[in-house]
């Protein structure tokens, strides 16, 4: 027998009358095809645990109790699986006997039937055509397992380049804020700002990159709860009053309606349109305009971004969505950008349930973009109507656990600008130390620590503290799996680097 017929796999077959059997593997062996007789369907079901590569059988042993049976074995064969089966049968065509065995092999899947008298060429080429498609099967099957370790590939390099990436940002960052809060002279203050924007332009490209991939892959779960869609635009505003200032734009944000609840998660939607509006302050020019309405429609939320810039042009429209489609909206392209912040726009809307569109009269005519999400069912008070008052910042006991000198000083410098009393440490073991003896309120613990990891230290401090301490997970990995690690080991809260003074700060008030 050829190699090629032993790598093809074997065909097995049942037939009653054991001369019919022998034959047919005799004719198949002949032509280099792998064939096993199974004397009964015992034999048939409970054979190697290895995949046949087509089942041949004869009309007469389609009895009740092997349809059962076969149906059943059938059905644990690999999901991939479509295993042929070939069927010799006597019956003329249009008979009643005919018609009521292809009703039964129907409820077998893929079947090929063969009319006696069987020429030898007809059972040949039967069974290697069947043979030939589950070839193809397994050559799908087996480029589906590669695409899948190389999307699996990608994202370990993803998260590999977001952790590398976000321990420099985060010493950058936080450096800026240390100088930006002493007053630095007016000759230090346009560099230090253009630090700052530069690096904090970085972050939402690394933080673009990696949602893209994660929601593309479906490792993004929402975490939806009620919220106000006006209050959102007004948080999102507020981290661009920098960038808007420096472009001496004008901001209008107008509510066209009472309260607009949705659910849905705050952190993702506020996103969206940080996005949206970075986009806008981007490309319009000194002096110009963004406009942002906030209201309900019928049953859907609805915010409208309108800036005065640059425009699209309109054979651009229909593209402006897709992966690293960069509109030329300025001849000279300074902006920059990897398009993909308006992809994961799209992305993000869309896992909400909602829809996203683009609008421009065309070059230097403006832009529009529209944001629609489903109005919460029940209303009920709005987000800040049931919002409590929330205790004035209070000074907190902190261990500062982070092996990156750079990040570690920084972070601690704004942190004692805010009030707290900082204690630190490098390692994890010099971590669990200090923790047992220092009893802070709060411990911030890096993740990538030497000695033993983050998660370890977490575990070590809430056996012995008990949830008397908040334990904050600081670190560049943000895939959900890692929040989850993060909260199996005690963690109370989980901030990916570069993290802004603002979530710490909440951390710190738990």
């Amino acid at each position: 027998m050829s190699p090629q017929a032993t790598s093809a796999g074997t065909v097995l077959i049942l037939a009653p009358a054991g001369r019919d059997a022998r034959l047919a593997a005799s004719v198949l062996e002949q032509a280099d095809i792998r064939a096993r007789v199974c004397e009964d369907v015992e034999e048939l079901v409970s054979g190697p645990p290895e995949a046949p590569a087509a089942l041949l059988l004869t009309e007469h042993a389609l009895t009740t109790q092997l349809r059962g049976q076969l149906k059943s074995w059938l059905s644990r064969q690999p999901l991939w699986s479509d295993l042929p089966v070939v069927v010799l049968t006597g019956h003329p065509a249009g008979s009643d006997k005919k018609r009521l065995l292809a009703a039964i092999l129907a409820e077998l899947g893929n079947v090929t039937v063969i009319d006696r008298p069987m020429h030898r060429e007809v059972l040949v080429s039967t069974v290697r055509a069947a043979l030939r498609a589950r070839g193809r099967q397994h050559q799908a099957r087996e480029l589906l397992e590669r695409l899948e370790e190389a999307i699996r590939e990608r994202d370990q390099f993803l998260a590999m380049l977001s952790h590398e990436l976000r321990n420099p940002l985060g010493a950058i960052r936080n450096a800026t804020e240390v100088l930006c809060r002493q007053s630095p002279p007016p000759q230090v203050e346009r560099p230090l700002a253009i630090v700052d924007r530069q690096a904090k332009h970085l972050g939402r490209l690394v933080d673009d990159l990696l949602d893209v991939a994660r929601v593309t892959s479906g490792k993004i779960a929402l975490q939806k709860t009620r919220c106000e869609l006006g209050e959102i635009v007004e948080r999102a505003a507020r981290q661009l009053e920098r960038a808007i200032e420096q472009g001496q734009l004008k901001l209008h944000i107008k509510r066209l309606s009472g309260p607009v609840l949705v659910e849905a998660d705050p952190v993702r939607i506020e996103q969206v349109v940080s996005n949206l509006l970075t986009n806008a302050v981007k490309y319009t020019p000194r002096g110009g305009t963004v406009e942002v309405t906030v209201q309900a429609q019928g049953q859907d939320g609805v915010i409208r971004i309108a800036d005065s810039g640059v425009g699209i042009a309109p054979e651009m429209l229909a593209n402006v969505f897709k992966m690293f489609v960069q509109a030329d909206r300025s001849l000279d392209r300074s902006q920059g950008g990897m398009g993909i912040g308006l992809t994961l726009v799209r992305l993000l809307v869309e896992l909400h349930g909602g829809k996203v569109e683009a609008a421009s009269a065309g070059l230097g005519k403006g832009s529009t973009f529209t944001v629609t999400l489903p109005l919460l069912a029940s209303a009920g008070a709005s987000a800040s109507e049931q919002a409590v008052s929330r205790p004035a910042a209070v000074g907190r006991h902190v261990l500062l656990v982070e092996d990156n000198v750079d990040n570690r000083e920084m972070l601690q410098a704004l942190l004692e600008m805010d009030g707290h009393r900082v204690e630190t440490a490098a390692d994890g073991l010099q971590a669990v130390q200090r923790g047992l003896d220092l009893k802070p309120d709060v411990a911030i613990i890096d993740i990538g620590l030497p000695g033993i990891d983050g998660y370890e230290v977490a575990q070590r401090l809430r056996a012995e503290l008990g949830d008397r301490v908040v334990l904050v997970a600081l670190t560049g990995y943000g895939m959900p799996e890692d929040r989850q690690k993060a909260a199996k080991a005690g963690f109370n809260v989980h901030l990916i680097k570069p993290v802004g003074l603002p979530e710490l700060e909440a951390a710190l008030q738990r």
